[in-house]
């Protein structure tokens, strides 16, 4: 584990940005509590159906102080690269995805996770996102393998999915516990093209 943990950290910045002309993927910071609460706070019977239980203090300025400091570390070990996803042109927070449970050695896999502000829904952001999050995940990341999980009848993420270029591959029985229930999830992945440089095997 230490020498791919090593490698991460020497390839990768200490504040990755990852961005185009209309959308921008960072890592989150304490300033970022404002914007993250109303859109959270104003979007949660839309997220909800899809998410764990929210905790008593989920939205408090605490808790995001110790999200973002978890998400810096997890980071810096090379175990998840957790963004949040804004407009360019006047960096509004629109929403968040999650490249995490990276797994080094003979795997190069990661699980991604995500979320769009209600207002923002349905406007091809999250899509956008994703076209800039695959080629960080493949070339920088140098992972083979992206897997993403939704509930099946989560219609809408997974046709975001097979859009951008997923397959399903079968179904994770009771995988996680969502909004108070243990729910199947639809298993989608997304391999490395051979010439984009993905994939290489590190040591563990």
């Amino acid at each position: 584990m230490a020498r791919s943990v090593f490698g991460f950290l020497s390839r990768h910045p200490d504040k990755p940005e990852i961005g185009d002309d209309r959308h921008f993927l960072r890592l989150p910071r304490n300033s970022d509590y404002r914007q993250w609460y109303r859109l959270r706070s104003e979007s949660r019977q839309f997220l909800q159906p899809w998410e764990p239980t929210w905790r008593a203090d989920e939205l408090t300025e605490g808790a995001f102080r110790t999200r973002v400091n978890r998400n810096a570390q997890e980071y810096s070990c090379g175990l998840a690269v957790p963004l949040l996803l804004f407009r360019r042109d006047d960096e509004v927070l629109l929403g968040g995805l999650t490249i995490g449970l990276i797994r080094r050695g003979a795997s190069q896999c990661c699980m991604i996770g995500y979320w769009m502000g209600e207002r923002f829904a349905g406007q091809g952001h999250m899509f956008a996102a994703l076209q800039l999050a695959i080629p960080y995940m493949f070339r920088e990341l140098e992972l083979h393998r992206i897997e993403a999980a939704c509930i099946p009848d989560n219609e809408k993420s997974i046709r975001l999915l097979e859009r951008a270029g997923f397959q399903r591959e079968g179904l994770l029985r009771d995988y996680l516990n969502i909004n108070g229930q243990w729910r199947d999830h639809a298993l989608f992945s997304r391999l490395a093209d051979p010439s984009a440089g993905g994939g290489k095997p590190t040591s563990s």
